[in-house]
C-alpha cells in the first residue's frame, strides 16, 4: 500500500511541477505573475476558486467531524456553502472592477493608499496563515498515515513544495494546479460517495437508519460538539460572512478578463462546491459507521484521517492510497494559493506602494514576492509544527472569523458608505483581527477549562466589533477631502466597470 502512494503521490507532484515548469516561462510580468495575465475563463475560474476553496479542511475535517460529531460536523458544511451567496451578489461584481490585484487595491481606490494597504496587507497575512496552518497539518497527518513518515518531515516537504509553485510559477501555475486539483478531487469522492451509497443499498433513508441505530439518534441532532447553542451560531457567522474577506479566495476574480466573467465563475463555483458539499454528508455519517469512531481516532484524534480510511474500508488499498494522494495534490493547490495571496499583499500593498512609495518596478515587486513567498512559507512551517493536534476544519473556521471580522467590515463599507473613510477601514481591520486573536487566546481552545472567554469560534463577538471599529472610526474623525467625488467615482467603477484593467 505504501509502494502505491508513494507513486501516486509522485505522479501528482511531478505533475504539478511540469505545470510550474510552463507557467514560469509564460511569466513575465507583474500582471502575470498576481493575476495570470487576467486570460482565466468564467469555467476555468470557477474550478480554481473550487480548488481554492475545497481545502484540506473540506475533504479531511469535515468528514472527520461529521464522523465524530454528526449534525454538529455537518454544520461547517453548510456554513461553507452558503457564504457563496453573498460573494456572488455583493462582492464579485465590485471588486473586480475597482481593484487591481489585491483587497487593498480597492479600499485604497478612495482612502488614504499608505495606512489602509498596511493594515489589509497584515489582515491577509494573518488570514492566510490561520488557513495555511491548517492544510500543513493535514498534510502532516495524511503522509505520516500513509507513508509512515514522521509529521513534522511531512510538513516540511509540504512546506517547501509550495514555495516552490508560487517563486516559479506565479498565479498561473496556482491556477492550473488548482484546477486539476479540483477535477481529481470531485471525481474520488463522486467514487466514494457511490461506494458509500452501495452499502446502504443507495438508500439515504437506509443510511441514516443504520448511523442512528449504531450511534443513537443524538448523533443526528445539534448538541454533541457544541452544547451551548451561542457556539453553533458563532460558527455559522464566522463561516457565512467569512468567504467574502478570504484573500486568497478574492483575488482570483481578478485573474478573469471582465466583471461579468468574475460573476459567471461564482456561478460555476457554487455548482461545484455545492455538489461536493452535499457528498461530505455521505462521507462523514459513512465513516461514522463502516469505520468506526474508535479506528478513526487510532489515526488520528482530531479525526482529520476519516475520509481515507473510509475510502480503505469501501474500496481496498489502491483506492485508500488514490483518495490520499487526492486529498495530498488538495493541500499543494489550496497551500499555493494561500502563499500567492499573502506574498502579493506584502509585495504589492505593502512594499511597493507604502515602503517605496508606487516607485518600485515590476521586475523589483516580483523578485520581493517572491521572496516574501518564502518568508510566509518558513512561519507558516513553524506554526503547523506547533498545532499538530488541531482538526483542520476547526483551524479553518477561525480564519473565515478573522476574514469575516476585519476585512468584511471595511470592503463593504468601501462599497456602500459615502461618508466611510481611512481611520475607519484601518480601526474596523485592526479591531476585527486583534480581537479575533484574543477570544482565541483566551478561550476554550488554549485554556481548555480555565478559558476566560467560553468561545470556541470568536465571530459571534469579533464581527460585530470589527463592524463598530470601522463604524466608530468612521464617524469619530473628520471626512476626508474629496470624499463624495471619489465615493461616486468608485459606485459607477464598481458597478459598470469603467475604467477597470
Amino acid at each position: 500500500m505504501r509502494l502505491t502512494a508513494f507513486v501516486l503521490f509522485f505522479v501528482i507532484v511531478s505533475l504539478t511541477l511540469i505545470i510550474t515548469y510552463w507557467a514560469a516561462k509564460r511569466t513575465k510580468s507583474t500582471t502575470d505573475f498576481y493575476a495570470a495575465g487576467r486570460s482565466i475563463t468564467a469555467w476555468q475560474n470557477g474550478l480554481a476558486i473550487s480548488g481554492d476553496y475545497m481545502s484540506a479542511a473540506s475533504f479531511l475535517g469535515i468528514a472527520g467531524l461529521i464522523a465524530l460529531y454528526g449534525y454538529d460536523g455537518f454544520f461547517y458544511s453548510v456554513g461553507f456553502l452558503v457564504a457563496f451567496l453573498l460573494v456572488l451578489l455583493v462582492v464579485a461584481e465590485p471588486l473586480r472592477n475597482s481593484g487591481k490585484y489585491t483587497i487593498a487595491d480597492m479600499l485604497a481606490y478612495r482612502l488614504k493608499a499608505p495606512p489602509v494597504r498596511s493594515a489589509a496587507a497584515l489582515s491577509t497575512m494573518s488570514i492566510s496563515a490561520f488557513y495555511m496552518i491548517a492544510q500543513l497539518v493535514g498534510a502532516g497527518a495524511l503522509i505520516k498515515l500513509l507513508l509512515g513518515l514522521d509529521g513534522t518531515i511531512s510538513i516540511i516537504v509540504i512546506g517547501i513544495l509550495m514555495i516552490l509553485y508560487v517563486v516559479f510559477g506565479g498565479m498561473l501555475a496556482t491556477t492550473w494546479v488548482q484546477i486539476i486539483k479540483a477535477v481529481l478531487l470531485m471525481t474520488g469522492t463522486v467514487i466514494l460517495s457511490l461506494l458509500v451509497l452501495s452499502k446502504f443499498n443507495f438508500s439515504i433513508v437506509h443510511m441514516f437508519d443504520q448511523v442512528a441505530e449504531l450511534k443513537g439518534q443524538r448523533f443526528l441532532e445539534p448538541g454533541l460538539q457544541f452544547d451551548n447553542p451561542i457556539e453553533n451560531l458563532s460558527l455559522g457567522l464566522g463561516l457565512v460572512l467569512g468567504t467574502a474577506g478570504l484573500p486568497h479566495i478574492l483575488i482570483r476574480f481578478y485573474t478573469v478578463p471582465t466583471a461579468r466573467e468574475a460573476r459567471t465563475s461564482v456561478v460555476w463555483a457554487i455548482f461545484i462546491i455545492g455538489t461536493f458539499y452535499i457528498l461530505t454528508t455521505f462521507l462523514g455519517f459513512g465513516a461514522a459507521t463502516l469505520v468506526g469512531e474508535d479506528k478513526i481516532i487510532a489515526a488520528d484524534k482530531a479525526g482529520n484521517m476519516a475520509a481515507p480510511l473510509l475510502a480503505e474500508a469501501v474500496g481496498g488499498t489502491f483506492f485508500f492510497a488514490f483518495i490520499a494522494a487526492v486529498a495530498f495534490a488538495t493541500i499543494l493547490a489550496v497551500v499555493a494559493g494561500l502563499v500567492m495571496s499573502a506574498a502579493g499583499a506584502f509585495a504589492h500593498d505593502f512594499y511597493s506602494h507604502v515602503l517605496r512609495k508606487g516607485k518600485a518596478t515590476d521586475k523589483e515587486q516580483v523578485r520581493v514576492a517572491k521572496q516574501a513567498s518564502i518568508g510566509v512559507g518558513i512561519v507558516s512551517i513553524i506554526l503547523a509544527l506547533l498545532s499538530k493536534d488541531q482538526n483542520v476544519a476547526f483551524l479553518v473556521s477561525l480564519a473565515f472569523a478573522v476574514a469575516a471580522s476585519a476585512n468584511l467590515p471595511s470592503i463593504l463599507f468601501s462599497i456602500f458608505w459615502r461618508r466611510f473613510n481611512t481611520v475607519g477601514a484601518v480601526t474596523g481591520i485592526l479591531t476585527g483581527l486583534v480581537s479575533c486573536i484574543l477570544i482565541v487566546a483566551f478561550g476554550p481552545n488554549f485554556l481548555k477549562e480555565d478559558a476566560i472567554i467560553p468561545l470556541s469560534n470568536p465571530a459571534l463577538l469579533s464581527v460585530p466589533l470589527g463592524f463598530l471599529g470601522a463604524y466608530l472610526g468612521t464617524i469619530l474623525s473628520k471626512p476626508e477631502p474629496d470624499a463624495d467625488e471619489k465615493y461616486t467615482e468608485l459606485l459607477v467603477r464598481s458597478n459598470t466597470g469603467i475604467g477597470a484593467e
